[in-house]
């Protein structure tokens, strides 16, 4: 039988008014194969033509830009690249579907979940829309939304993130496509999510029979759920095959280098010195909007962001902070760098003769330590502000807290700084929009570092990266950690980053902390249900067996 989709020599170039003809073509001669009901996976770095490729199958680039192609895409026997627009718009949605990297950007914030599922149906199987609605609602219930028809009146800001991807697959999913283009569909989601998620599509490719293209940079997600592989670099497709056999014998450098950049192995775990910071029953709620219940009366929902949790880390060392989204990770940050109202004593010990209670410091008389006090946060674009160059981003801080002297020594030190993390001084006077990401979150760490803290909070500074960028931030980290003997706390749901970089490890869940201690030993022999819940999601039984 012929395979399901096939691409042909295709090439793709952006054109533009200036130089047309001397234009580099984004995609140069891909050939993939993709048979009926087989999952092939399109691997590369962010760049590499992956979701090119993808959009150049369903022809949704040539509504915004200017594009000029050659070769041939065959889907079930049929020419993709010269279908009419009505002929390749019956094709999207319908035959081809397409799950994005982003289900926020994906859905449309002023329509309910309900009216975007049905708009497909609607569209394309040519039902009313009482039949419409109907499958609407059993479709939420195939894909795991509890409570489904209270969902689907709900608008996307009300779901969560797995909820608001659940519901992509759903409206995906609604005409019974036989090929699935899922670009990085798990990307920001916890990984007991991910595995829900991709335990999910593969569900329904079996029920369905239908064909699914993985585009991703998760190289661990690919061995789990995939057959085949095509590696990408630079608009190029460099090596394909089985899985089993690329991972095993891998042919090209490229493939190689993606492969070890796959974060492995436990570091030692070091003691470091005296302690550093002390929490004590930190207690953190928040009280949602009150509802009118009754004549004069009023309901209010408190919700304990953190419960009870108390943590000790020394100096030098890393603690590595674990859970899913709303177990109140981030928010225990913010309590203890006083950037949120909680209950209890965070305990600071800069150095043998002195401590502060932070907790009992007034603004004022907390602003002095904040240097001292650092954070890293998720997304270092909406972070850094796009009216600054980086220098005076990362000059910002030496002004807030006087030091630095005179222009002259502080230029001196940004330079430093960012030769610290191994960026061209040169780019100074660029702004953050005209770096890569993994460049930019070089920006928000170097802005840092220059105040010299004890305690620097990493909070996911390398979710949204590809594996190749987080393995030289996670190496970048190490280095700056020795050098100036820092104190880490990082934050994230990549067990597998936090295992190359944690000395210690806590786990939360709801608010507490239901396990911590050593990292060896808990990813050796982790003693709570949950833990073990969350280490199967992310690893392999035999794998983490083996380390």
């Amino acid at each position: 039988m012929a395979p399901l989709l096939t691409i042909d020599n295709f090439s793709l170039t952006f054109l533009s008014h200036a130089q047309e003809e001397n234009r580099e073509p984004v995609l140069k001669n891909i050939n993939l194969r993709i048979e009926e009901g087989e999952t092939h996976a399109l691997v590369g770095e962010s760049g590499s033509g992956k979701s090119v490729t993808a959009l150049s199958i369903l022809r949704l680039l040539e509504a915004s830009n200017r594009v000029k192609s050659s070769g041939s895409i065959v889907f079930a026997g049929q020419e993709l690249t010269t279908l009419g627009k009505n002929e390749i718009r019956a094709i999207r949605g319908n035959r081809i579907a397409m799950i994005f990297q982003e289900p926020m950007t994906s859905l449309n914030p002023v329509y309910t979940i309900g009216n975007q599922l049905m708009e497909p149906l609607l569209q394309h199987q040519s039902l009313t829309k009482p039949q419409a609605y109907a499958r609407a609602l059993q479709l939420l219930a195939r894909t795991g939304i509890d409570n489904p028809e209270y969902r689907i009146n709900c608008y996307p800001h009300q779901l969560s993130g797995g909820q608001r991807q659940r519901v992509i697959i759903a409206m995906a999913l609604a005409c019974r496509p036989q090929l699935l283009i899922a670009d990085e569909p798990t990307t920001a989601l916890d990984v007991t999510i991910q595995d829900q998620i991709l335990n999910l599509i593969g569900d329904i490719q079996a029920e369905y029979g239908m064909s699914v293209l993985l585009i991703t940079h998760d190289l661990p997600m690919v061995q789990k759920i995939a057959e085949t592989v095509s590696i990408m670099h630079q608009g190029q497709v460099i090596e394909q095959g089985t899985v089993a056999d690329l991972f095993a014998h891998p042919r090209e450098e490229y493939t190689r280098h993606l492969l070890a950049a796959v974060p492995q192995g436990i570091q030692r775990t070091r003691t470091g010195g005296p302690k550093l910071i002390e929490l004590q029953d930190i207690n953190c709620t928040f009280t949602l909007k009150s509802e009118w219940t009754g004549f004069l009366q009023r309901t209010k929902t408190v919700i304990k962001a953190v419960d009870q949790v108390s943590l000790s880390l020394n100096q030098g060392t890393t603690l590595g902070l674990v859970g899913e989204s709303g177990s109140g990770k981030s928010t225990l940050a913010l309590c203890l760098l006083g950037l949120t109202h909680y209950d209890g004593k965070v305990l600071y010990f800069p150095d043998n003769n002195t401590s502060h209670c932070l907790s009992e410091l007034s603004s004022s008389q907390f602003r002095p330590l904040r240097k001292e006090l650092q954070i890293v946060f998720q997304d270092p674009f909406s972070s850094l502000s796009p009216r600054m160059t980086v220098e005076q981003i990362i000059t910002e801080g030496l002004q807030v807290h006087g030091l630095g002297g005179t222009q002259a020594e502080r230029q001196a030190l940004v330079e430093q700084a960012m030769r610290d993390v191994e960026l061209d001084p040169a780019t100074a006077g660029r702004f953050p929009h005209e770096f890569s990401g993994g460049q930019r979150q070089r920006i928000a760490i170097a802005r840092a570092i220059i105040l010299r803290p004890k305690l620097l909070i990493l909070d996911e500074p390398t979710s949204a990266l590809d594996m190749t960028i987080q393995k030289q931030i996670i190496e970048l980290l190490r280095n700056l950690q020795e050098r100036y003997q820092l104190t880490y706390i990082f934050i994230t749901h990549d067990l597998r980053v936090v295992r190359s970089m944690a000395d210690q490890l806590a786990v939360m869940r709801q608010g507490r902390i239901v396990e911590s201690g050593p990292a060896a030993a808990i990813f050796t022999n982790p003693q709570d249900t949950y833990t073990r819940r969350l280490f199967d999601a992310a690893f392999h039984r035999s794998e983490r067996m083996e380390n």
